[in-house]
């Protein structure tokens, strides 16, 4: 499964794509910003996209509201990793078409199996 991790912080990119790629066993690609992410989109066609909430200049939400106008993108998964994950702003994350949250700051040795509950809700299998 190729995986694209959006996130500003390079800790977390790092971390997460040593969990991806280490324990998942995916192919992981990293993008720091929203822009960046539509760009790798583009350019990678990943099976998943996991996209921090708080971003400067493009926030989460924005991002995926322009993959989602791209049909060649709309179609790619999206979930959230984000601080914020009250009930209503998850609530607000899935109606906006992403397909889970994980919560942040992530457990690297969990997160492929957390990414795998969420898919597996959607009936695709990681």
């Amino acid at each position: 499964m190729r995986v694209l991790l959006v996130d500003d912080e390079q800790d977390i990119r790092r971390i997460g794509q040593l969990s991806l790629e280490g324990v998942g066993g995916w192919q992981a690609s990293l993008a720091s910003s929203g822009q960046e992410a539509i760009e790798a989109a583009r350019q990678r066609r990943p099976d998943l996209i996991l996209l921090d909430m708080m971003m400067p200049g493009m926030d989460g939400m924005a991002t995926l509201a322009r993959l989602r106008a791209e049909p060649d993108l709309a179609s790619i998964p999206v979930v959230f990793v984000t601080a914020k994950v009250q009930r209503a702003e998850v609530e607000r994350y899935l109606q906006a078409g992403a397909v889970g949250v994980i919560r942040k700051p992530f457990d690297p040795m969990n997160l492929p199996g957390e990414i795998r509950t969420i898919l597996a809700k959607l009936g695709i299998t990681a």
